[in-house]
């Protein structure tokens, strides 16, 4: 077997890509197939591509289930709410942004191109752009929440994130979604960009290009 075949040779078992290690080793053989699909499929490597792929997702919806998605003058583009929900009517969603169940958006909010997993609280005039909010966090009032952008056009079949990896060579954090992991608390009036947040974390003070442990 092609494992087998691995075992043998420098690469160590430990860590094996399915492209280089796999693939290149069926190649020439025959045993090697492609089954082409035409559906819905998107890499998840990172949040970036997590952004990008509900984006497609949603694109999906307007085109076969355009009653599944919002509506409402305080709604811009493709937004998914969950129906257990609480979005305030001053609140402006959208475009790409998905709300989870029993999520709550107060007044004057702003989100776009984020998503927000279950039991999230949003106090008024909060502001998230380009992130992804783990479940049952909190962001305080006038706090903004902000990634950098990777804009992607879904109806192109060839379009990639083109920066993968969290670090760059000199070990830096790559500018990218921020993430805030699940049961977070976001003070009020605090920024963070382009960071990753790990669960259960009290935000008192604004962060940047950072991962907090």
């Amino acid at each position: 077997s092609v494992y087998q075949d691995l075992q043998k040779g420098p690469v160590s078992t430990d860590c094996i890509e399915l492209e280089r290690n796999i693939l290149a080793k069926f190649a020439g053989t025959g045993r090697l197939f492609v089954f082409r699909h035409h559906g819905f499929w998107s890499q998840v490597k990172t949040p970036g591509t997590a952004v990008f792929a509900t984006q497609y997702y949603l694109s999906i919806q307007r085109k076969e289930h355009p009653e599944s998605l919002a509506k409402g003058s305080n709604i811009i583009g493709d937004v998914l709410i969950h129906p257990t929900a609480k979005v305030s009517s001053s609140a402006v969603l959208g475009p790409n942004v998905t709300i989870g169940a029993n999520t709550v958006v107060k007044d004057g909010v702003r989100i776009k191109h984020s998503i927000l997993l279950d039991g999230c609280e949003i106090e008024p005039h909060a502001c998230l752009l380009y992130s992804v909010i783990g479940g049952n966090t909190h962001v305080g009032c006038w706090s903004r929440i902000e990634g950098t952008p990777t804009i992607l056009n879904p109806n192109k079949p060839l379009a990639h994130v083109t920066n993968p990896s969290t670090f760059n060579e000199e070990g830096k954090l790559n500018p990218n979604i921020t993430v805030l992991g699940h049961n977070t608390n976001i003070s009020k009036g605090t920024m963070v960009r382009n960071s990753i947040i790990l669960p259960y974390k009290d935000i008192a003070h604004s962060y940047k290009n950072v991962i907090l442990l």
